[in-house]
């Protein structure tokens, strides 16, 4: 609708004219969204992003895939950050792959 003034910078959220948000604003102005029920810790935007990543790894799903959904520049960095959740799946892949062994002995013993 702005036609030319409309600036396309390949954003997720611009502001109505395309232009990036100033920080400080954006957060107000989600802060200003949220509905927050009493008890309930105040929740930045900047906090989806901490949560989707840890929902994503603790779902399994490939650091080198959330380092690339989150920009990151190496998957160090998100390793780093997220250490405490993958420290937790560390049992958990020990448990599958005990598993799997078992079910092909089991299978190489009734053979």
């Amino acid at each position: 609708m702005l036609g030319p003034a409309f600036t396309d910078g390949d954003l997720v959220f611009p502001k109505p004219d395309g232009c990036p948000w100033n920080p400080d604003n954006f957060g107000k102005s989600f802060a200003d969204l949220v509905i927050k029920p009493p008890g309930v810790p105040k929740v930045r935007f900047h906090d989806l992003r901490h949560t989707s990543a840890t929902i994503l790894l603790g779902q399994g799903v490939a650091m080198k895939v959330v380092s690339e959904r989150l920009g990151h520049s190496t998957t160090a960095l998100t390793t780093d950050t997220y250490q405490h959740v993958v420290a937790g799946m560390d049992e958990d892949a020990a448990a599958k792959a005990g598993q799997a062994l078992r079910e092909a002995w089991a299978r190489a013993s009734s053979a």
